[in-house]
């Protein structure tokens, strides 16, 4: 209990930062008293006790905070690892608020989907950063087709909550990507490989959507048109590090994309429906009207 009330502190000094972007000590010893009534948790702390989180933070996260002489304040330097440091905290956020009730189930409503195979993380992370070639057996997502593979890992990634392995399949010396959640009796072997493979994720996937990119395939600019209304969760969520918002208005928003027009990118674009338009390449824009020509044809022959 009591290195849980540590961390609980660290989150909460973190997620203060984060908002307020800066904070005194005494602006900070608050936020703590105040979150100490409500968690029921002694959070309070003593100018030596914080300069002891703020290693600890440093330690754990990877998160480094600094002081501000002239502002008297407290800040988060930028870092090189702000994605894995917003990933460790949401999840940190989310195990905090959950531990804290003992009955959740009348608050939370959970989607009810597969395990993620997150328990595989730590042994491919060992195997990637050791050029270690692995074993799995692997079930395929359309046809549950299972067979066993032999691959040297590259990396993993996250696409739309899902997590992936990009690994070479020695069985044909293709690059593929591999659902974790598809991943059993996996097994690090002793034998190193030589990468062969820019190991920057951003290169690799720079110009696609979700875990599908074709090599040789040339990204294309792309234009599209949203309602006011979704264009307001393409602006919060956007669609492609690329995108730029190109026009504003009451009557639409538009952006602009630079991407590998691949399967996954076309099922995103389709699942806006009327709330979207396509302004360019016609190419693009001809063949979602003929996906949805399509299937209205098939939907009135029921």
């Amino acid at each position: 209990m009591q290195k849980s009330r540590f961390f609980l502190r660290y989150g909460f000094i973190i997620n203060l930062l984060r908002s307020k972007k800066e904070a005194t000590f005494e602006e900070i010893q608050y936020h703590l008293e105040t979150q100490s009534e409500i968690t029921g948790h002694d959070l309070n702390i003593s100018r030596r006790t914080f300069y002891r989180d703020l290693s600890d933070i440093l330690s754990v996260f990877n998160i480094l905070i600094e002081f501000n002489l002239s502002r008297k304040a407290y800040y988060i330097k930028d870092d090189e690892q702000i994605e894995i440091n917003n990933t460790m905290m949401e999840a940190f956020n989310i195990f905090n608020a959950l531990s804290m009730s003992d009955n959740l189930k009348p608050y939370i409503v959970f989607e009810k989907r597969r395990p993620l195979g997150t328990e595989h993380f730590y042994d491919l992370l060992h195997a990637i950063q050791n050029n270690l070639i692995i074993r799995f057996t692997y079930t395929k997502y359309w046809n549950d087709d299972v067979s066993e593979r032999s691959v040297e890992p590259y990396m993993l990634k996250e696409s739309r909550y899902r997590w992936y392995l990009l690994a070479k399949d020695l069985k044909d010396n293709k690059i593929k990507t591999f659902g974790l959640d598809r991943i059993s009796d996996l097994e690090i072997t002793k034998k190193k490989y030589s990468k062969s493979i820019n190991n920057n994720p951003n290169d690799i996937f720079k110009d696609c959507y979700g875990i599908l990119t074709k090599q040789g395939l040339e990204p294309e600019e792309v234009i599209l048109s949203f309602t006011p209304f979704q264009g307001k969760y393409i602006k919060s969520l956007p669609l492609h590090e690329s995108q730029v918002i190109v026009f504003e208005s009451e009557k639409e928003i538009r952006v602009k994309l630079k991407i590998q027009i691949t399967e996954d990118f076309l099922k995103e674009l389709l699942s806006f429906g009327d709330e979207m338009t396509i302004i360019s390449p016609k190419s693009l824009k001809d063949k979602i009207c003929s996906i949805f020509e399509n299937a209205l044809i098939k939907n009135q022959k029921k």
